[in-house]
């Protein structure tokens, strides 16, 4: 139960890694799980592992090749679905099912010890850089920049793509621009939570917003609140518990949703 620890630097870049890093992931979640697409998170996750697997094979930086195979990934999975006479589930799992394989054979190819591709694989929010710390927060403020100038197109393409195509906006242009925003931020968010963990943080907290409101608005601002609680406080409890910290921010996500889900107004609707 040591606290002298947040005295340290390390300790600061992990908590303003969380609350940017948190309130990234969140925001991007809400479109994820609004757009009815909850596994697009899981798919980039393992694309960007695969991706940055690759360029540690080939000697170049983890970070271009997770990129390149995020993007490389939302741009299989948006002309699929709209391609193929089925829903997105299925373009999706095809490129999580091909990603997955990619990681694997990539962890295989790693010469000498893995220990590389196990950070990558839990991320490690204790180690994370300053200049981490600054592209996690230039992300959130893209993320925000995105919602506040686009809010009305994008509420326009969650609400029903084609009759916003209908009335003139760019809805196929907005819909693979918010699945490469999705793609950029957990890209980005990686190397501090991991491949495994970060699509949880992309969305539990959006989840748990969506049990307790109606309004796209306020269901962005309590994501972004649960995102950065569920990182603090899981920092606060490895620390406390010492535990390792990204599988404490993703358990602690998991109870704010169960909470969310048990005092959520929509449940009493249903009930009703």
């Amino acid at each position: 139960m040591d606290l002298s620890l947040w005295g340290y630097e390390f300790m600061r870049n992990a908590v303003l890694a969380g609350a940017f890093g948190g309130a990234a992931c969140a925001a991007v979640g809400v479109l994820v799980v609004t757009m009815q697409l909850s596994f697009l998170g899981v798919a980039i996750a393992h694309a960007a592992f695969a991706g940055a697997l690759c360029a540690t094979i080939l000697g170049a930086s983890p970070l271009l090749g997770s990129l390149g195979f995020s993007l490389a990934a939302v741009a299989a999975v948006g002309p699929l679905a709209d391609r193929g006479e089925f829903g997105p589930d299925t373009p999706i799992g095809i490129v999580f099912s091909l990603t997955l394989g990619l990681a694997f054979l990539f962890m295989g190819l790693l010469p000498g010890p893995r220990a590389e591709a196990l950070d990558l694989l839990w991320g490690s929010i204790l180690t994370v850089s300053r200049a981490e710390v600054a592209l996690l927060a230039g992300m959130a403020l893209a993320v925000a920049l995105l919602v506040i100038l686009f809010f009305k197109e994008i509420q326009a393409v969650i609400f029903h793509r084609e009759l916003a195509r209908a009335v003139g906006m760019p809805a196929q242009a907005i819909h693979y621009g918010l699945l490469i925003a999705v793609g950029l931020v957990i890209t980005v968010s990686l190397p501090s939570i991991g491949g495994l963990l970060v699509f949880t943080l992309v969305l539990n907290p959006a989840a748990a917003a969506y049990q307790l409101t109606y309004s796209l608005k306020r269901m962005f601002l309590l994501a972004a609140v649960f995102g950065v609680a569920s990182t603090w406080a899981g920092l606060l409890g490895s620390s406390l518990l010492r535990l390792p910290s990204g599988a404490t921010i993703v358990l602690v996500s998991t109870a704010i949703f169960i909470a969310a889900a048990a005092f959520s107004p929509k449940r009493r609707v249903k009930k009703r």
